[in-house]
Parts: C-alpha cells; structure tokens; sequence
C-alpha cells in the first residue's frame, strides 16, 4: 500500500505541473488522468493479496463511464430482431446502457469463441452469431455495454466437469428443484473460467463486467454436510467475497468495472451465510452494486406495506434507504449503487397481491431513487419487452 501511496503522489505531481488553458481543453488533462488511473491500478494487481477482510482502496477503471440508465437484453435479443427495438428505445429516451447475457443462466456462452479454455470447460450456443457486429452497433448508438455473466449457477459446466459441482452420495450431480446444477464457489478453476469469459467481453469492447449468482445455492446451508465438494476453511461468506475481490484485481487493469447484482433483501437483513452473500464485503469490493429490488420480490410487511408489489414508491424508497444505511459506514469504499427495478407484472403473487405495472410503476420507481440520491438503475424484464412513453430522468 506504501507503493500505491508513493504512485499517487508522483503522478499528482506530475499532473499538477502541466499548465492546462481554456484554449488547450481537456484533452491534455485527460490524458494525465487516465495514465495516473492506469499506474495505480496496474500496482494494485500487482499487490493486492486476496483477502476478504482487507479490500484494496478503489480506483474506478471507468472514470469517464456516464450515468447508467440501462436495460437487460437476452442473447437471444441481442442477436435477433428484436434489437433494432430496443436501440430504438436507446435512441429516442434518456436510457444509455444494456446488460447483455454473455454467459447466461444455463451456463452457456452466448457467442462463437475460439478461445480453446472456454471451448474445452463450457460451451458455446451462439445466439449472437456476429458478437463484433453487435459492439460496433452498439458503439454507434452510443450505448454503454455490459457484459452479464451468470456465475456459480452453471448446469453446463457442471455436467462436463462434475469434479467441480456439488455431488450427491452416489456421485451424480446434485440439481435444485428447477434442474439447475450449480458449482462450487471454492474451486480457483471456477474462478478463472469465469473471469477468462470477461477477459473476453473486455476484449470485444465491453465496459463493465456484471456478474450474477455469485453466490451458492439458495438453502445451502441445509445440506452443506451431505453433498461431495471440494472446500477450505474459510466461510462461505469469505469465499464468494475473495472471488470478487479477485475478479476485480484482474480485470481493472483491462479498464472494465466490475458489478455483482445481489438480493435487494440482503441490504436489510444480516449477512446470508447459507448462501455465501454479505452485503457490505461484496461491495466493498466491487465498482458498482446492483441490488434486486423488484417490489414484487418484498413479503407482506416490508416497509411498512401490505402488498409491496402494489406500492413501488414505498418498496424503493425503503430499500434505498437501508442500502444507504448498509454502506456509508464503509466510506471511500462505497460502491456505485445501481438498482435493478420492475418492468414487469408479478401475476403469480395471486389476486389482490399484485398490480399491472406501466408507465406510473416504473416512474414511480424511478422517483423514489431519485428521492434517495440514487441516480443509475437497470430495469428487468426477462422478455425485454419495456414500458413505452417512461420519463426515464
């Protein structure tokens, strides 16, 4: 740290002793800048021991990244019709950002590679036939573009490399009730994988690498003791938070952020050890945070609310609030905070739990974060079919 520390103030001097007039502009100053991030980025990697207790300083590898209003786009989306859509969205509203799956939730990777890591451990189903195609008209919308990567949840990988999954006693894999298998937070060859999948996405022109299911299995806990698995001694909690940690070290040097969607729950609760996922060391460790924090997903009396699926601004504002709460007491270590919201209708609540959502929710949504000094947000609809005629600012 004495290192990074000697880094910082060599190249704050450099930076305070080049003249910069109105009639130069910024371009100078900027150049200064993004060779200082780079320097103090590149000693931290070379640096930073992983350890879930000590979280380097923060350095954003995306200074000039602008205030994300995004979308999640599918693969399938992304590479089919349906784009031309929602650029359009891009094009005519304030929204300026799509999460796009890169590695979705089977597991498999969404475009064609010839990376010979990621052919030989998972699998590529290329729904975006044409991945340079897609950057470069991304880039011409002006779209700020991340990279989605479905992380621990990976019935692809599981099945052609069980030794790296949860195993029942008789040596199958075990699966939950959907038939999703997961793999094992503990195992390093997970780890690169995954992170070998961004290195890729930075390469293609991705700006942010978002991870998902960072976590294991939900109820986890219950049958830890009974299945086949690979671990150490640390806690869950520590491993699911040196993973990102370790994420972040390698990938910031590519100049991409990091993100990890949580449950928006884990903002008001104790850390989830069952499941590995500790609100404040997660985002101590990441460039952006990303909690769930669809009203929909909230029981009867959060909030003080009945049915918080039929009170947007109530559920937001609430979450916000406690997310605030969660993480100001970590400082200069304090993510970005950029919640998912709704646009979607949660008909399975039954009736009188549930109202349609439109153009009034998600507005409703949006000024509640707003009213708690949360500016950037993703909206999730898992058919990317979005609320027309939204005032998004």
């Amino acid at each position: 740290m004495n290192m990074l520390w000697a880094l910082l103030a060599m190249a704050w001097g450099s930076f305070s002793t080049v003249p910069v007039t109105v009639d130069q502009g910024t371009q100078p100053l900027q150049s200064i800048t993004n060779s200082f991030t780079t320097a103090i980025i590149q000693s931290q990697k070379d640096q930073v021991v992983i350890d879930a207790d000590n979280p380097p300083a923060k350095i954003d590898p995306q200074p000039d990244a602008p205030v994300v209003k995004g979308i999640y786009v599918t693969a399938y989306s992304a590479g089919g019709a349906r784009m031309t859509q929602l650029l359009d969205l891009m094009d005519d509203t304030e929204l300026n950002s799509m999460v796009i799956d890169i590695k979705d939730d089977l597991g498999y990777i969404t475009f064609p590679t010839e990376n010979k890591t990621l052919q030989q451990m998972g699998k590529s189903q290329p729904f975006i036939r044409d991945i340079n195609a897609l950057m470069k008209r991304l880039k011409k919308h002006e779209v700020y573009p991340i990279a989605r990567v479905v992380v621990f949840k990976d019935t692809i990988l599981a099945k052609k490399n069980p030794e790296l999954s949860f195993r029942n006693k008789d040596g199958s894999i075990w699966a939950n009730g959907k038939g999703d298998s997961f793999v094992n937070p503990y195992s390093k060859e997970v780890w690169d994988y995954n992170i070998e999948i961004a290195k890729e996405a930075a390469k293609l022109g991705f700006k942010e690498i978002q991870f998902d299911y960072v976590r294991f299995p939900e109820g986890f806990e219950t049958r830890a003791d009974k299945l086949k698995y690979i671990k150490s001694d640390k806690s869950r909690v520590d491993i699911v938070a040196e993973f990102v940690q370790y994420a972040r070290k390698e990938l910031a040097p590519l100049g991409v952020r990091v993100s990890v969607d949580i449950f928006g729950y884990a903002a008001s609760v104790p850390a989830a050890e069952g499941i590995g996922q500790d609100f404040v060391k997660i985002s101590e460790n990441v460039d952006v945070i990303s909690p769930m924090v669809y009203p929909s997903h909230y029981s009867t009396g959060w909030y003080g609310v009945k049915d918080p699926d039929k009170d947007p601004y109530t559920t937001i504002k609430g979450s916000m609030e406690d997310t605030h709460k969660k993480l100001d007491p970590t400082k200069e270590l304090k993510p970005v905070i950029r919640p998912w919201i709704q646009d979607f209708t949660a008909s399975w609540l039954g009736s009188g739990h549930y109202i349609k959502y439109g153009k009034k929710q998600v507005e409703d949504q949006i000024r509640a974060m707003k009213d708690m000094d949360v500016d950037e947000y993703l909206l999730w609809n898992a058919s990317n079919r979005y609320t027309p005629d939204v005032n998004y600012k």
